[in-house]
């Protein structure tokens, strides 16, 4: 394994989309969402382990969920769990783990990955990311891994790149677009050159900073400022003080729609963001009325096309229903139909308001 190679396993969000299963105080990435007998966090840090050295694997969360984190992966090295003192989205999470990496290497090369993703084709998944790690080793380049779309998709982003490859597999990338709506996404997914975008990045750290300094110069004045703090007692101060003053933005908007050293890896690995109870309506084996279930008793009587998701001890019993969404836990019911699911965070909203954080 190559000593400069290292993964920053990004776990701090709160995956309000999937609502009432992950909660502020135990988000998505931390549950066995697909009933796999793995944590959606220890697939991801399982699946690098297999070529990035454990030493070299860094999880950035929240403060509140370090215990979790100690817990769910006992390999992990304790220094290597990174926590933001606030949810500032993916830019300052990205920079944090940059600028600690290149006081403690120089020459690391990086992998930036979400916690909470489904990879299927942990084979060529890892071949992708060597290829890219090989390309970013010598070229001053941000890469993406671009997913090769199935379907017009309007919940992901798409890139769209350049039609010659610059090296073997690797394009320039032309645009970046948000969530497109349908009638666009099609005409994507038609013309063949765009990608779905998955939020996964590698760079050398040198080049990311310099990234920042052009494109997030107040950033990277605030990370730099304090450079001498990272690897000693004083980096958790270090960072109390940095994050205050740290612009809410993401990676995609601040560094990666802007930087013209951007490059995409066209991918097939079996990729789904798990963003939505529909995307894992999408991934979950289907019976014969195409109802998706994950649960131990739950019975089935003419419904079709829902999605079920009920604890393990609980007996559940689903009549008459056509394309919804069920999830039933200790203290918390959800129904709710499958084309209204992006509007699950709406709901939270509703029940905050209502309710209070008591069930969130």
């Amino acid at each position: 394994m190559n000593k400069n190679n290292y993964v920053a396993i990004m776990a701090g969000g709160i995956g309000s989309r999937f609502w009432p299963m992950s909660r502020t105080d135990f988000p998505k990435q931390f549950l066995d969402i697909l009933n796999t007998g793995k944590t959606l966090i220890q697939s991801t840090f399982d699946r690098f382990a297999h070529f990035i050295p454990k030493e070299n694997i860094y999880v950035v969360t929240s403060e509140a969920y370090r215990s979790i984190v100690q817990e769910q992966l006992p390999k992990l090295p304790l220094a290597n769990i990174l926590c933001e003192p606030s949810r500032k989205n993916t830019a300052p999470c990205i920079a944090y783990i940059s600028y600690k990496l290149r006081e403690l290497n120089p020459e690391a090369n990086l992998i930036c990955a979400p916690a909470d993703h489904l990879i299927t084709d942990e084979k060529t998944f890892e071949q992708t990311c060597l290829e890219a790690l090989d390309f970013t080793g010598h070229i001053k380049a941000l890469v993406t891994l671009g997913i090769k779309p199935t379907n017009p998709n309007t919940g992901y982003g798409y890139i769209q790149f350049e039609p010659f490859a610059v090296s073997d597999k690797v394009f320039k990338v032309k645009t970046f677009t948000e969530k497109p709506d349908l009638e666009l996404a099609r005409t994507f997914v038609a013309s063949g050159d765009f990608l779905w975008n998955a939020g996964i990045f590698v760079w050398q750290v040198k080049n990311i900073i310099s990234a920042f300094e052009k494109l997030l110069p107040e950033m990277h004045e605030v990370f730099d400022s304090e450079r001498q703090a990272f690897n000693t007692a004083n980096e958790k101060e270090a960072i109390e003080r940095i994050y205050p003053q740290c612009v809410n933005i993401s990676i995609d908007y601040g560094v990666m729609e802007k930087a013209d050293n951007v490059y995409v890896i066209p991918s097939s690995f079996g990729w789904s963001d798990l963003g939505t109870w529909a995307s894992a309506y999408d991934t979950l084996e289907k019976d014969y009325l195409d109802n998706a279930v994950a649960g131990d008793h739950v019975i089935i009587i003419d419904a079709t096309r829902n999605m079920v998701h009920a604890e393990n001890e609980k007996l559940v019993l689903l009549q008459g229903l056509e394309g919804f969404i069920v999830v039933d836990t200790k203290d918390v019911l959800l129904i709710c139909k499958k084309d209204k699911e992006q509007d699950i965070k709406e709901y939270v909203a509703e029940v905050k308001r209502n309710k209070g954080d008591k069930f969130l």
